[in-house]
């Protein structure tokens, strides 16, 4: 298998391809690790890779095996292989154990081959490291990934991998996906486990699953990895059907409100506005109702925010403690990044009763936008409100800034996004249409009700059949 035939097939069909014999487990690797060597001196989205690993299951009856995969640099741990976090103040740390997420990737079939990069403790939405190096977008290498699972999206909208592990604890699923043209669904709390060696994170904020070229690949890979281990912190109903085969069910008329702007008094820039006005369009033509909408929080957007902050700076503190009393080494400015510095000094000040007022904020924005599900069906808005910037101008100046106010940066590139992690709802991204001045992929964000994976996946179904996009290429594809 070369190349250019390896990134013709999406995760399912090159699982199909292998399990009929039409080409091996070790071919379809091997033309894996090609596509990395060739694109990845361009996007910079893989830190490491390598060429050991072998499918589990040996009568290849898991719904993956063969497919090459890439895991993020943070969050997961796969035994024997380094978790370094982005961060210097990690490198070299390797995982003792499979977390419960990677045992079950292993068992639908995937084989892992390498990592991808990830902002310094992910506390970012661009991925711009200093340890790594910034990756770049397939589209555009002059402009970032998004983040913070920056490297697993350029990883996928460039043709190294089908599918990539990815995690989200403010939009770092759904922001890349945006950024370089692939679909990324954020599931609800509690649907993928984090355990066994933490319980939540980011105080129930953050999830783990995927970025993928196809709506049916996440769809499977939700099938195969949901559901809660022993002690889990948070129980949600299993599906009533696999997602898979609510890609073809008709989802009905929905009720969709359409949020345009962020909530924190901004402006949607003219092309992102243009392109999520056409996808409210092309629902209205599929039959949905569609209308425009507000939405109130319960709390103010500086409340939301400082909230928010709150959760990631104590949270992050907290681990980087751990990782500095595990690597030896101190936290301070030769270890660490001038923002991701400053959000640690922040979040050591936060306190016990602090923490609570953000719970208080958390029940009160959960609460709130439950009552939108009561009346709508699904929220759709902008993934990010902009363009991904250039190489250089989201991180330009974080030396000036406190923990709060990098924060707070944050939440300005990406207003939309954090709204569906506070309240633990799904919320995927689709990459519908494009900018039409410079053809850069625009994401549309879906958000619907708690545990309402299945109405999203009917609704991605529908929208990928109407508007395809998987025959648009980057300029830097590995296939070509």
């Amino acid at each position: 298998m070369n190349v250019s035939d390896y990134t013709r097939h999406d995760a399912l069909g090159l699982a199909a391809l292998i399990a009929n014999k039409e080409v091996s487990a070790a071919e379809v690797s091997a033309a894996a690790l090609q596509a990395i060597e060739t694109v990845n001196p361009t996007v910079n989205a893989v830190v490491e890779s390598w060429s050991d690993e072998t499918p589990r299951g040996g009568d290849r009856s898991p719904p993956f095996y063969g497919v090459p995969f890439l895991i993020k640099d943070l969050a997961i741990t796969m035994e024997g292989r380094r978790n370094e976090l982005g961060s210097r103040l990690a490198e070299g740390i390797v995982a003792p154990s499979d977390s419960s997420l990677m045992r079950r990737f292993r068992n639908a079939g995937l084989v892992t081959i390498g990592r991808t990069s990830t902002p310094e403790f992910a506390i970012s939405t661009t991925t711009e490291p200093v340890a790594t190096g910034p990756t770049r977008n397939p589209w555009n290498p002059r402009h970032g990934a998004g983040g913070s699972s920056g490297g697993a999206g350029a990883a996928v909208a460039s043709g190294m991998v089908p599918v990539a592990h990815a995690t989200d604890g403010g939009g770092s699923i759904r922001v890349p996906a945006a950024s370089v043209g692939i679909f990324g669904l954020k599931p609800t709390r509690g649907r993928v486990s984090n355990g066994p060696d933490v319980d939540e994170v980011w105080s129930g904020l953050a999830v783990q699953f995927a970025v993928s070229r196809t709506v049916r690949d996440s769809a499977a890979l939700l099938d195969a990895v949901h559901g809660g281990e022993v002690g889990e912190p948070y129980y949600i109903a299993p599906p009533e059907r696999p997602y898979l085969s609510e890609l073809g069910r008709d989802p009905g008329r929905l009720k969709i409100g359409v949020l345009l702007h962020p909530l924190n008094g901004r402006k949607t820039a003219a092309g992102v506005a243009a392109a999520t006005s056409r996808t409210a369009r092309l629902c209205e033509t599929l039959g949905h109702h569609v209308e425009e909408v507000t939405l109130d929080l319960g709390v103010s957007w500086d409340g939301f925010v400082h909230a928010n902050a709150q959760f990631w700076t104590a949270n992050t503190a907290a681990w980087m403690d751990y990782i500095a009393s595990v690597s030896g080494r101190a936290i301070d400015r030769s270890m660490l990044e001038p923002a991701t510095l400053a959000a640690y000094q922040f979040g050591r000040r936060v306190s016990g009763l602090d923490v609570l007022g953000a719970l208080n904020v958390r029940n009160a924005v959960t609460r709130n936008i439950g009552r939108f599900f009561t009346q709508y069906d699904v929220l759709l808005s902008p993934t990010v409100p902009d363009l991904p910037p250039p190489i250089g101008e989201y991180n330009q100046g974080q030396e000036a800034l406190d923990g709060f106010q990098w924060v707070d940066r944050v939440f300005r590139r990406s207003p939309f996004t954090a709204l569906a992690n506070v309240a633990g709802l799904p919320a995927m991204s689709m990459p519908l249409f494009t900018d039409t001045d410079n053809g850069m992929p625009v994401g549309s964000q879906f958000v619907a009700g708690f545990g309402r994976e299945d109405l999203l996946f009917r609704l991605a179904g529908q929208l990928e059949s109407a508007e395809p996009w998987i025959e648009r290429r980057p300029a830097v594809w590995a296939g070509h």
